[in-house]
């Protein structure tokens, strides 16, 4: 059992001080199965140069990008690959893709990113330092880009125009403002972050989901949940994405089960790939938590997948904010269930006893000795878990309360 810390000024501190706010969204969402093959007259209003950004060998090896490639074509687009993901994206790989690119033509190109999570926000980070960088060091320019690393240089130009096809249902980048991108050198993983690096379109095919295996199924889908869990009780929570919340994730939690079955479930993989896209139009609105905080410093330090440190990071979360949020994880529950409680601390209760059954139905880490975490590094770990989402978190941790936290979980 976790201990619950924070002071009474915390437990209120999830409520606006004001009702003033922005609502941030591709301009345009295609949702659907077989939507892949609109993706030509898609690009065509933004462009005459399709540049493909796209994620690993099964894409072009089980067709998926060569369907891509013929929709561009009888669009009557040039279509040429910029470059290629191979996981989480670094520092490295983005200067890469910045120093490969044409150097004419880029008033007439369009990005289109097919992939996952890592490939959109590589497409992401591309685009937007395509537009945004001075000079010739493409490696200066992502530090001096990134939150909290170099000159922390704003993206204060229009990114290239960005197609984003996501192939995995899980981190909601097609509709997000950030790109996460990290450094094995220097040891962090930040943002680059800008309400003007939504994309320009979203297409979203849920048949482009049916060859992920059941690990990314598990670690995607729970990412998922994560962010539509923590966007609804972070301190910055809006109305609209929690009323979006609302409806998305009682079809998540019932989906991913199924989404996990074999054989694929078409259904569960629509449920889960609409609940993708509206968990990332909720936190770029909104704003996330502790397990998105310590995900990204267990992601450096352990090597772990995104989706998988969320996993294992939500249920903990969950009980440190269950005093400050008690009332929002027991609406949570009843938008489940009808029939919950209308104790508050009963129907919260629930709430978290459901995250974590499904956590165990997925198969997912429990303990951070689960993912290679060292006893003696749960003092780093703690010392290097901030940024924007711990600045969301409803209850306010100082490193030695989060340090508590984390070996309780150890």
């Amino acid at each position: 059992m976790f201990t619950s810390i924070g002071s009474d000024a915390d437990r209120s501190a999830g409520t606006p001080a004001t009702e003033c706010w922005d609502f941030v969204t591709p301009r345009r969402i295609l949702f659907g199965p077989d939507r892949l093959a609109e993706a030509g007259s898609v690009a065509a209003t933004l462009g005459a140069e399709a540049w493909l950004v796209v994620g690993g060998r099964s894409i072009a090896a089980d067709g998926r990008l060569g369907t891509l490639e013929a929709a561009l074509d009888t669009a009557g687009l040039a279509v040429r690959v910029v470059a290629r993901s191979n996981g989480e994206p670094t520092v490295d790989d983005v200067a890469a893709g910045l120093a490969g690119l044409p150097t004419a033509g880029r008033q007439r190109a369009v990005i289109v990113a097919l992939g996952g999570g890592s490939t959109l926000d590589l497409a992401k980070a591309i685009a937007a330092l395509a537009t945004n960088t001075i000079g010739d060091d493409p490696e200066a320019a992502v530090l001096d880009h990134l939150e909290g690393v170099g000159r922390c240089l704003p993206i204060d130009r229009p990114p290239l125009p960005l197609v984003a096809i996501p192939t995995t249902a899980g981190t909601g980048a097609e509709a997000t403002r950030n790109a996460v991108i990290s450094c094995p050198r220097r040891r962090f993983k930040k943002s680059i972050r800008s309400p003007l690096m939504v994309p320009s379109a979203a297409i979203v095919d849920p048949a482009l989901t049916a060859t992920c295996d059941h690990a990314t199924t598990a670690a995607s889908g729970l990412d998922c949940i994560t962010q539509l869990v923590e966007s609804f009780i972070c301190r910055f929570r809006r109305p609209w994405p929690r009323a979006l919340v609302l409806e998305a994730l009682p079809r998540a939690l019932a989906a991913l089960p199924r989404a996990l079955a074999v054989p694929v479930d078409a259904d569960a993989r629509i449920a889960m790939s609409h609940a993708a896209l509206v968990s990332g139009v909720a936190l770029t609105n909104a704003g996330l938590g502790m397990a998105h905080g310590v995900a990204a410093a267990l992601g450096i330090e352990c090597g772990t997948s995104h989706g998988v440190a969320c996993a294992l990071m939500l249920p903990i979360a969950l009980h440190v904010n269950r005093p400050a949020v008690g009332p929002d994880l027991a609406a949570l529950e009843r938008a489940v269930d009808p029939a919950a409680s209308n104790r508050d601390d009963d129907a919260a209760d629930a709430f978290i006893a459901r995250v974590a059954a499904l956590c165990d139905v997925a198969g997912t880490p429990r303990r951070l000795r689960d993912v290679g975490l060292s006893a003696a590094r749960v003092g780093w770990l703690a010392a290097n878990s901030g940024g924007a989402s711990m600045r969301g978190n409803p209850v306010t941790l100082t490193e030695p309360e989060l340090r508590a936290v984390l070996d309780a979980a150890w």
